[in-house]
């Protein structure tokens, strides 16, 4: 019988080829978008890092022109949180997803801040006409068109009315403007679909099998958080999506049928991942990758989750946040001088990809 050490292996293995965080990466932002459906992006530049690790990418320039290029977009298509996403796959997702946390926090942005129908029917008019000829503003900007028509901005109001008709399908976030983040509307920044929009049976399916492309070997409950949706919905999905269900101690897996296989890296390499990273995030159980009593040292009691180190597949140690701090990692148990080394060349690896201007 396989021990659980080398079944927890193998698993973690699978998943770092199938998130591209070996030596096989993808060809560029946008494939190593599409391979993992939504990469959260909370944080801009550890989501631009979290891209860049995973893509032939050597610079944030190069991720930031896929940005640009409308190949990548960054708006909120599911749990309420920002991500980025392939452009070609931003209307369906939305559709499928969003409206559970439209149903989720509508009551309360009603409650907290006043944004009932009739407002929100204003901010839709009012946004329509600052950006329907499809180039970015920035977000001050709207909130300046918002309060000149007599919507009020203050306290976090403005941010979620744009977060409202971001789930609504009508804008998304266009390339950052200097610091700011900028906004589109959708329908004038994206060419429209090619073809009609698949049923929720459809999208269902695609969800599942895209989800295990990019994080598989997962669980229901794994894809039930991530994606958002119910248990109940999300066994669906699964069932629908041609994959191959299998058991490991005592736990139902599911696996993609396209899966790539589970080749890893060189020896001893070890992995800077971003804060928010997919390798964690992607999935409801994070035991295999983390130990039990480094959990809050990773997960923060303010919802923050760190950078982290990867050695062997898992969470040795976190690092820091900020560009700006010298590299100092706080490991969790003591590395062998290979694995040393190669911290210290994927913390150069990191601090190029800061520095490259990216191609001219």
């Amino acid at each position: 019988m396989m021990s659980a050490a080398k079944t927890t292996t193998g698993l973690l293995h699978s998943r770092l080829a199938a998130q591209h965080l070996t030596s096989v990466k993808a060809a560029n932002p946008h494939a190593a978008v599409t391979r993992l459906l939504a990469v959260q992006a909370q944080d801009y530049n550890a989501a631009l890092w979290a891209i860049g690790l995973r893509a032939d990418a050597g610079s944030a320039a190069e991720v930031e022109a896929a940005i640009s290029a409308r190949r990548i977009v960054r708006t909120w298509p599911m749990r309420g949180t920002l991500h980025f996403v392939a452009a070609e796959d931003v209307r369906w997702l939305q559709a499928l997803l969003a409206p559970r946390a439209q149903a989720r926090d509508n009551a309360r942005h009603e409650r907290e801040y006043g944004l009932d129908a009739k407002v929100l029917k204003h901010s839709r008019q009012v946004l329509e006409r600052v950006l329907r000829d499809g180039e970015p503003v920035p977000r001050p900007a709207l909130y300046q068109a918002l309060e000149a028509a007599g919507i009020a901005t203050a306290s976090s109001r403005g941010l979620h009315i744009l977060y409202r008709l971001a789930h609504e399908g009508l804008i998304c976030q266009g390339p950052r403007l200097g610091r700011q983040p900028s906004f589109v509307w959708l329908d004038a920044w994206l060419p429209p679909a090619a073809s009609s929009p698949p049923s929720r049976e459809e999208a269902l399916s695609e969800l599942a099998r895209r989800y295990l492309l990019g994080h598989g070997p997962a669980t229901a409950q794994d894809l039930a958080w991530w994606s958002g949706l119910t248990l109940r919905d999300s066994q669906a999905a699964l069932r629908g999506s041609g994959a191959q269900a299998f058991e490991s101690d005592g736990t139902p897996y599911w696996r993609s049928q396209e899966e790539t296989g589970a080749a890893t890296g060189a020896k001893d390499e070890v992995l800077l991942l971003p804060a928010f990273d997919e390798y964690l995030l992607g999935y409801k159980d994070r035991t295999p990758v983390l130990d039990a009593e480094h959990h809050r040292k990773v997960f923060t009691i303010n919802g923050i989750i760190q950078p982290c180190v990867i050695v062997a597949d898992r969470v040795a140690g976190i690092w820091p946040r900020s560009q700006s701090e010298a590299f100092e990692p706080t490991l969790f148990r003591g590395l062998r001088a290979p694995e040393t080394r190669a911290m210290q060349a994927a913390a150069q690896r990191h601090a190029g990809f800061w520095s490259n201007p990216g191609p001219l």
